[in-house]
Order: C-alpha cells, then structure tokens, then sequence
C-alpha cells in the first residue's frame, strides 16, 4: 500500500481536530489514540494548530497530519511541525505539486470529476471528498467513482456516527473524517474515549 492508503486504512474514522487552546492538545490526542483512533487531522484553522501537531506528535501512537492546508506555505509549516501527512480541503497545481515534491502523504480535497482528474495528473489516487453531505452525498460519490475506479476517499464534512457506516460500506471509502468524536471547550478526556471507541469500531472495507 502506499504511505496515504495505510494511514487511511490505520482506522475507519479519522477525527478532524480543531485545538483552540495549547492546553488541550496533548489530553485530545491521548484520549483519542487510548479509545482506538491513531491518525489525527489538525486542522489549521486556529493560531496554536502548529504548535498543537508538535505538542500532538509527541503522544505515543499518535500519527499526526495537518488538516486545512490552503498553500504550499502553509504546507511548509505543517512539514516543520512534523505533520506526518497533509488533507486540503481542495487542490490547486501550485499545493498538489509542492506536496508532490515534498513526498509527505498527501489527501486533497475533491468534490467533482476535474478535481480527480487534476489530482490523477499530478500521480496521486487518495482522496478527501469534501464537502461530503452537501456535494451531493453518497448519491453524488458513487457517481464519480464510475469515471475513476482506481481512486480511493476519505469523505468528509456532515457524516456523523450513524451516517459513517454508509459511506464505510462503499467499496472505494477507505475512511472517513469526522468532526463530531471532540467538542469544542476544555476535553473530556473519558467522554472522548468513549466517541473513539465507538467510531473506532466501525467497519471498515
């Protein structure tokens, strides 16, 4: 498998983390990677996310990426923290080369048949598809997997708990990303766990 699939295939939801205090950075990622979810998106929407990969980074088991990645500076950045792999929410020629380049596993965002297309010119065959629910849902994937049966995704945006194993059972759905297993505000360390464990537990392809 590439660097990409086996970091998707790590567990079937990846949660997509937004740290807006240091402080929490290190209690999010222990309780997620204690309930069974080792990858963690941070997403780089706050002014501490860098700052929250190095502290993240440093949990045993936690494999740590950035989430968010607009540009090749902020890809810069997100590599200088140690993010161990890259998601954008989108893909230009200027951030699908640079990650190229740079060899770090990479996860562009795709909503439609030219973003493939785009990401097959640039070599890569992992997607985000984002946002999931409102780009047309499962309806919507299926449709775009005809044209590309050698891509794979990680949907993103509106899945839930209940919704995830839908997506799960798709045969092209490696994983999916998740923003409901930690709530805004100060962690709760068991409650977060639990959200793992359950997210943990779904089946994966």
């Amino acid at each position: 498998m590439t660097p990409i699939e086996t970091i998707m295939r790590t567990a079937p939801v990846i949660p997509v983390l937004v740290i807006e205090d240091l402080a929490h950075a290190a209690p999010v990622a222990e309780a997620l990677v204690a309930g069974g979810l080792r990858v963690l998106e941070v997403t780089l929407r706050t002014a501490c996310a860098i700052d929250a990969i190095r502290i993240m980074r440093e949990v045993p088991g936690a494999i740590v990426g950035a989430g968010t990645v607009l540009n090749p500076a902020d890809l810069d950045k997100s590599l200088a923290a140690g993010a161990e792999f890259i998601v954008s929410p989108g893909l230009t020629p200027a951030l699908g080369q640079a990650a190229v380049a740079s060899g770090v596993p990479f996860l562009p965002g795709t909503a439609n048949a030219a973003d493939i297309m785009l990401g097959l010119d640039l070599g890569l065959t992992h997607f985000k598809f984002f946002p999931a629910e409102t780009s047309g849902g499962i309806p919507a994937l299926k449709a775009l997997t005809g044209p590309f049966p050698m891509a794979k995704f990680c949907p993103t945006g509106g899945i839930s708990l209940a919704t995830a194993p839908n997506w799960l059972a798709l045969e092209p759905v490696l994983c999916v990303g998740g923003s409901w297993i930690v709530n805004k505000g100060a962690p709760d360390g068991a409650a977060i766990e639990t959200a793992a464990r359950a997210a943990a537990a779904l089946a994966q392809p």
